[in-house]
């Protein structure tokens, strides 16, 4: 089978990581239930900045944000090892800007996830990523992102939304646990 995944807020857990960081940066105490009550992508608001200032930090905060210690969510990476050696395709598919691409595969591949040598695409935008899904005929889709997932209900592949604050609204199959993804694509553990 073929397996599409997303990677920030899908396999790694990068807005809590990038929190922990504007927490340090801003000197702001903001607790973790603070970050989880955050039901938009973007994480700036609790911190008090407007949208402006927060797309400023985001953007000047992006290579501490993206190559640092960044945890990988539980049972993430030792899934996508599973089905690699399984023999299943995966693929990566980031709206990660064009000049992290190259960079991110590799910090992937140091964190232990499979590499897939030419089935890692980014640089595109999120409602860009339905035409790179529907030419790989993928076979199941995981993402965070309502948006991303909205442009691809027309399509033959199976979604599975990452539970995140930001899609509780979201009406499909949710993602919790890592752990139960298998259990979630009918093969079995």
């Amino acid at each position: 089978m073929k397996f599409g995944f997303d990677i920030d807020d899908t396999l790694i857990n990068l807005r809590e990581h990038a929190f922990r960081i504007y927490t340090k940066r801003l000197k702001q105490d903001l607790s973790l239930e603070t970050f989880k009550g955050i039901n938009r992508v973007e994480i700036h608001e609790p911190f008090g900045l407007t949208d402006a200032e927060g797309k400023e930090m985001w953007t000047h905060s992006l290579e501490e944000i993206y190559y640092t210690d960044c945890p990988a969510f539980p049972g993430a990476r030792e899934t996508l090892l599973d089905l690699a050696e399984e023999g299943h395709e995966i693929y990566y598919i980031t709206a990660r800007p064009k000049e992290h691409g190259i960079r991110t595969r590799e910090w992937m591949k140091e964190k232990g996830f499979p590499n897939t040598g030419n089935r890692f695409f980014y640089g595109m935008q999120d409602e860009e990523k339905v035409k790179i899904i529907e030419e790989l005929e993928l076979d199941y889709y995981v993402d965070d992102k309502p948006a991303v997932l909205n442009t691809l209900l027309h399509t033959p592949t199976q979604l599975i939304v990452k539970d995140q604050s930001y899609n509780k609204d979201l009406e499909m199959e949710r993602l919790i646990d890592w752990d139960d993804f298998k259990s979630m694509i009918k093969m079995g553990t």
